[in-house]
């Protein structure tokens, strides 16, 4: 059964930025119910609205079409997200207080679902300390908010005010929606290609697009976690919630990592380290006054290997492993030597795997058993992985509790 969505849209200018989130969200099978203060209506009308949800959208408390059903208590018996896009000033602060004067705040008061809130508006108010206030009364309440970003607005004025970009909303959306199986849990992850510099202007890397660690940072987040992200250089959005640590070079991933590792449930290692980096790295430009160019390189330390030496018993690590020839042997050996509860094995060569695509295909490596997954995109692949893992923590408590009695 499709996930029912109450979305109250209020008299703020950013009003227009809700139809394409409404749209986006009928296409992807959610049950909208909408809802609109009568401010709103002189910046979108109803029947825009009615023609994307199929359905009525009430601005009137006293609008019930049925005498025997009081619409704004029933609506939302079963709702499974209230969501206020876009929230002006005015209405914040009359749901803060409980006041109950028009269709959309009656069913927000009514409603026991869990509440989103992405306020819009001019950076003055925004920042007001009353709205602030009446912003914190509500968190207080369990409503979470979806921050504003800064940005020029209708207004002239320049700062935070904007609503949050639809990428951002929608995972939000998912964020609320999500089982929060990995609540309390912290987890760090690892994510990207490191660059090892020649001189100023040259670097060696790989292709490493970082996008399986962001899928995992962006799902593990959605699973109600505290995720931590190093990450190596990416043109990659940064995930909604989670703190990401940039860094460039393997030896700056590994001063970052070390110095935390006891303090993670789960340690993600997805981030293709750099083997190697120069002994000197050159002050000026190397010319290319010769035709052959030697390099000496020394071997960078093992961040995966450090983290299985120093790990607790309650913590579980995962590794991936990346080979163009016996890739499951080698793997193996990986999870053995270094110390981990799993390994990811990726299939570089075949189809619909590897580096750059948003699919992936994979073999899960557990001391217990080796599990084949088929093409799939990577940010389903992050849910398949945290819920291994998952399991392997259950393994590793029992373990740990054996040891103790």
């Amino acid at each position: 059964m499709s996930k029912k969505i109450i979305i109250g849209i209020t008299g703020s200018v950013a009003a227009f930025k809700s139809i394409q989130l409404i749209s986006d969200l009928v296409k992807q099978g959610y049950q909208i119910e909408v809802m609109m203060s009568e401010s709103a209506t002189r910046f979108v009308t109803p029947v825009c609205i009615q023609s994307l949800t199929k359905r009525k959208v009430y601005v009137d408390t006293f609008d019930d079409e049925n005498p025997a059903i009081i619409t704004h208590v029933d609506i939302v018996k079963d709702a499974d997200l209230f969501m206020v896009v876009p929230a002006s000033a005015h209405t914040i602060a009359k749901l803060a207080y409980g006041m109950a004067d028009n269709m959309l705040t009656s069913a927000f008061l009514a409603a026991t679902c869990p509440k989103l809130i992405a306020p819009a508006m001019n950076v003055h108010m925004y920042e007001n300390p009353i709205t602030q206030k009446n912003m914190q009364l509500l968190k207080e309440t369990g409503v979470v908010f979806v921050e504003p970003i800064s940005g020029l607005l209708a207004c002239g004025d320049t700062g935070n005010g904007k609503l949050a970009d639809e990428d951002t909303l929608l995972e939000m959306i998912d964020y609320m929606l999500a089982p929060k199986t990995l609540s309390g849990k912290n987890i760090l992850i690892s994510a990207g290609p490191t660059q090892e510099s020649l001189d100023p202007v040259r670097f060696i890397t790989n292709h490493s697009s970082g996008k399986m660690g962001y899928a995992l940072a962006k799902a593990a987040f959605q699973l109600g976690a505290n995720v931590t992200l190093v990450s190596g250089p990416t043109h990659l959005k940064k995930p909604h919630g989670v703190n990401v640590i940039d860094v460039i070079s393997a030896n700056d991933m590994y001063h970052q990592i070390i110095q935390c590792v006891k303090e993670y449930d789960y340690m993600i290692m997805s981030a293709a380290v750099g083997d190697y980096a120069c002994n000197e790295i050159a002050d000026e430009k190397i010319k290319k006054l010769t035709d052959t160019l030697t390099l000496e390189l020394h071997k960078n330390k093992d961040i995966l290997l450090e983290i299985g030496k120093r790990r607790l018993a309650s913590q579980v690590i995962c590794g991936f492993a990346m080979e163009t020839s016996n890739l499951i042997e080698n793997a193996q050996m990986k999870l053995q030597k270094k110390n981990c509860d799993m390994i990811v094995a990726n299939h570089l060569k075949t189809d619909g795997a590897g580096f750059q695509g948003d699919t992936n295909v994979v073999s899960i490596l557990t001391p217990q058993e080796i599990a084949d997954y088929q093409k799939m995109s990577k940010q389903e692949l992050a849910y398949i992985i945290l819920n291994q893992l998952a399991f392997e923590i259950l393994n590793q408590m029992k373990k740990w509790e054996e040891q103790k009695c």
